[in-house]
């Protein structure tokens, strides 16, 4: 039986049972009111998959999921327009300030770890591979690659046709500042989406694509799409559960979030969503294609919460490169 309903199944023996766990799991019991989230189409599946389960549990309480992008999200949250802000990158100093003119206090909480995904068509059969020298030369401002044949000389003289997410995503963010050196920092001519399922369908459709999301669309998609190992120097490496959790994927396995606003946080139902979120993420992290974080770190982040431990452990450091043992050291130094 798939893991997602064995967890299924249990959440709602316990519900009918009328107990809880002992470990901050909401009970069925006539709870009511919206939790509002926001921000990143990365996160927004794992997101998802909670609301849905909590649901069952909490009938009486709706959660709406929207997709913003990061940048888009944050916007959101650091005005008070929502209760939880999805995010594939950490907070920026811009909305930190933000947030803090708006008397907005937060949360900081990893929930898994992706690894950005470069992709083209399956019908291209001579990219097998691309270093992120290649990749910066594609993608850097001023650009002059234009055709295949501009990044090898042997691949075909056919046009190059790039697909990315928007400059409000955080996936965005943090692939410019990998690759490019700079966050934001990239040519313009290509086509830009906040939803990544989009940009999922313009590369399955067309032959000459090019482009970059989160490693869960590609596990969903992999039947129409075609995965491209990234050399950083030590061979080719094509992300995977092991590679993302090793960080030999590199640069471009990354650690992704939620912020949860701490006045929001003091409703039940706010309360109650983010303590099942975190009490189940490692099982429905794997689920919907993202890498779980340590067990470790999940408790690390359950105590941050129950704590309200405010502010970002991330803030002023890049997360590029960054390994699950930095992550732990940054986790253990916020709270």
């Amino acid at each position: 039986m798939p893991s997602r309903i064995v967890v299924a199944l249990l959440i709602i023996c316990t519900a009918i049972a009328g107990c809880g766990s002992g470990n901050g799991e909401p009970k069925s019991t006539g709870m009511t009111g919206t939790v509002t989230v926001d921000g990143s189409s990365t996160v927004f599946p794992i997101t998802e998959a909670v609301a849905e389960e909590f649901q069952k549990v909490q009938t009486g309480v709706r959660v709406t999921v929207g997709i913003s992008g990061t940048g888009g999200g944050f916007k959101k949250f650091t005005s008070g327009e929502t209760d939880i802000s999805d995010a594939s990158r950490p907070i920026k100093p811009e909305e930190v300030a933000r947030a803090a003119e708006h008397g907005i206090e937060y949360v900081e909480l990893p929930v898994a770890f992706d690894g950005l995904s470069v992709i083209v068509n399956p019908d291209n059969t001579f990219v097998n591979s691309l270093t992120v020298a290649e990749l910066k030369r594609i993608w850097e401002p001023g650009s002059t690659v234009k055709l295949w044949s501009d990044v090898r000389p042997e691949w075909p003289k056919r046009e190059i046709r790039l697909y990315g997410p928007g400059t409000d995503s955080g996936t965005f963010d943090y692939f410019t500042e990998a690759i490019n050196g700079k966050s934001q920092s990239c040519r313009a001519d290509f086509t830009a989406s906040e939803d990544d399922n989009v940009l999922v369908q313009g590369i399955a459709g067309d032959p000459d694509a090019l482009g970059f999301f989160g490693f869960a669309y590609y596990i969903e998609n992999q039947d129409k799409l075609k995965l491209v190992p990234i050399d950083d120097g030590n061979g080719p490496i094509a992300p995977s559960e092991e590679t993302i959790n090793n960080g030999t994927y590199a640069p471009l396995s990354r650690p992704i979030f939620i912020y949860v606003g701490t006045k929001a946080a003091q409703r039940p139902e706010v309360g109650a969503f983010v303590d099942f979120y975190l009490e189940h993420a490692p099982v429905l992290v794997g689920e919907v294609g993202y890498i779980s974080l340590p067990q470790a770190a999940y408790a690390l982040a359950k105590d941050r919460f129950a704590r309200r431990v405010t502010g970002s452990v991330f803030e002023g450091r890049s997360t590029t490169r960054i390994k699950l043992e930095d992550l732990l050291s940054a986790e253990s130094a916020g709270t």
